[in-house]
């Protein structure tokens, strides 16, 4: 997909679950709309993908570790055709499967995440088991900032350097918010390239909202040098709704209806400078 579709897709994506949210009456809004682009960098042009065979022996995989922002994720694997668009009026609603938190029971998600810290660990033993299959297939995980607080966070950085796991590639979502305030404030984080570096990873620091930037550098293949690949994406929580944007209480929250048509309006003149 070139880059101009692949940024009429990110805003038609953050209208999708901006309006699911507001049906539903729940979500992590702010954190969904900051990793957008990162998803649709990933899904719509590097990773290898088939919806009608989710388990696909040559596919990529995916660990979604801020698994309360799976807002994107799930409307991107609709859209793509890995379920049926209509399932997601049922979000977080009773008996659904679409929980509020990734969930393997929908067709593309590989494992479930919601207690933060777990998925880049889960995400290294993939990208082992892959490297002792000898299969090419890569790994890659979306990280929270606020989640560089967990422990098992920096085991797992350690492993992956110690495997010398170039087939896998960490995203960190970069907004600097978190459910209770400034990342710096609640646990100060950097110097986190320094940090991961330290740790054994092939780190750089990207505009997270550039789609021809995310496209160029998580598209790259392992370059043979061992080493897993970090990007800290910048990036701004509640993109694209002004009202929201860099705001701590939209890291889980319901526009209303003058929001939601706020919201669309807004989106609707992105796309109309992005056509």
């Amino acid at each position: 997909m070139e880059i101009q579709e692949l940024r009429k897709k990110a805003i038609a994506i953050r209208r999708d679950l901006l309006a699911m949210i507001h049906k539903c009456k729940a979500g992590h809004t702010g954190g969904a709309l900051s990793s957008t682009d990162i998803l649709v960098a990933l899904y719509y042009s590097v990773m290898k993908v088939d919806p009608g065979n989710p388990h696909w022996a040559e596919r990529d995989y995916f660990v979604m570790s801020k698994g309360h922002s799976v807002e994107g994720l799930i409307c991107i694997l609709a859209d793509l055709g890995f379920f049926d668009k209509a399932e997601l009026d049922t979000f977080c609603r009773y008996g659904t499967r679409l929980i509020g938190h990734p969930n393997n029971k929908v067709p593309g998600i590989e494992m479930n995440t919601g207690a933060l810290g777990h998925g880049l660990s889960v995400a290294v033993g993939m990208a082992k088991g892959l490297k002792m299959a000898g299969r090419p297939n890569r790994v890659f995980a979306v990280m929270g900032d606020g989640e560089q607080a967990e422990g098992s966070i920096w085991e797992a950085a350690m492993a992956g350097a110690h495997y010398r796991l170039d087939n896998l590639t960490g995203v960190i979502d970069r907004n600097r918010l978190q459910i209770s305030g400034d990342t710096e404030e609640v646990m100060g984080l950097e110097p986190l390239a320094g940090r991961w570096r330290a740790f054994g990873w092939d780190v750089h620091e990207i505009d997270g909202h550039d789609l021809a930037v995310l496209v160029d550098n998580l598209g790259a293949k392992p370059d043979g040098s061992g080493k897993p690949r970090l990007f800290i994406a910048e990036t701004v929580k509640g993109k694209g709704v002004r009202e929201m944007e860099n705001v701590a209480k939209w890291h889980h929250g319901v526009p209303d209806d003058a929001l939601l048509a706020s919201a669309m309006r807004q989106l609707a003149g992105e796309e109309g400078r992005t056509a």
